[in-house]
């Protein structure tokens, strides 16, 4: 198979490009950066220098690919605009330069984020209306809303929160656990859904190996559900440590949001941390089942909390990324 991936340098483009090399595919990737790219080419994955506003690009990508991957977008950016330009339009510029030569199939890459929260004990499947509460769930959503337009085969992946080897935007959480403390907004009982990066990678590779995904919304992720204060703890023991949950209450909460966000924006930086971002952090549950990816594919996540948090702060260690 001939695939052509967006994100590939990034931590969840890493896990399936491995994936897809391990199957012999012959595989394209995207990529701004030359530096973070070397590693991919001496794999002999084919570069294509450029981005999602690079039309050229995208169209050397997409052409003779049978299958097409969308990982590329941004979590974390100035505001609702920057999330548009970046997770709507660049998905649109990609479904552009695809539909020149119409692909086997387009998989594009979402996230809980584009349904909203959910209710404690209730995690919700493919059938209930998304309801975004975040610029990047709206983003999302909306680059969603474009891939159900085009007239070639698609199928939509939406995974809660993942973790594993090679991602930054959870190492704070290992980071904080290995000082020992680690604050929390709320009271830590946020109910969550995870999922193992490499089996985010095995989804991707499940959906298109049947046409019983054409056309469908998916969510993956470990059946396990935990909380935000049973993950702390889990990272910590993963660690050898033993750190202390902090809770953050809520109004607490917003004036650190409010208070990093303003100076990120002052200084012209994107920031994880934003106002923007309190309907995420505060929600009581972000929750989800993947019944209909394990009937319609025969995936199911493979890796446990307790085995893939081990695996990840090994990672992390042998890179020297704790700090």
């Amino acid at each position: 198979m001939k695939a052509f991936v967006t994100g590939g340098t990034g931590f969840l483009g890493t896990h399936l490009v491995n994936a897809l090399l391990a199957r012999g595919d012959d595989v394209t990737c995207l990529v701004r950066s030359p530096s973070k790219a070397a590693s991919l080419e001496r794999r002999r994955v084919r570069l294509i220098r450029g981005d999602l506003d690079d039309a050229g690009a995208l169209r050397r990508g997409c052409a003779g690919a049978d299958v097409i991957f969308h990982l590329a977008g941004r979590i974390a950016a100035r505001d609702l605009n920057a999330f548009m330009h970046a997770n709507r339009d660049g998905t649109a510029n990609l479904l552009e330069a695809a539909a020149e030569r119409p692909p086997r199939r387009f998989v594009y890459v979402s996230s809980l984020a584009a349904a909203g929260p959910t209710v404690p004990g209730q995690p919700i499947d493919e059938t209930r209306p998304p309801a975004p509460v975040t610029p990047y769930g709206q983003s999302k959503l909306a680059g969603e809303v474009l891939v159900r337009a085009v007239a070639f085969p698609w199928t939509v992946v939406r995974p809660p929160l993942v973790y594993g080897e090679w991602d930054r935007a959870t190492l704070a959480i290992f980071r904080l656990a290995n000082r020992g403390i680690v604050p929390l907004f709320g009271d830590g009982s946020q109910q969550l859904s995870l999922i193992y990066g490499a089996d985010v990678a095995a989804a991707l590779v499940a959906v298109i190996a049947t046409e019983r995904t054409v056309g469908r919304v998916y969510f993956a992720a470990h059946p396990e559900i935990t909380t935000a204060r049973e993950l702390a703890l889990a990272v910590g023991r993963a660690l050898g440590k033993r750190p202390r949950v902090l809770p953050v209450p809520a109004p607490v909460a917003r004036a650190v949001l409010w208070t990093v966000g303003t100076l990120a924006r002052v200084a012209g930086r994107a920031a994880l941390l934003s106002p923007e971002k309190a309907p995420d952090f505060l929600a009581p549950a972000w929750t989800c089942r993947a019944d209909a990816l394990r009937t319609d594919a025969g995936w199911e996540a493979r890796t446990d909390l307790v085995t893939g948090v081990a695996r990840t702060a090994a990672w992390y260690r042998k890179e020297g990324w704790l700090g």
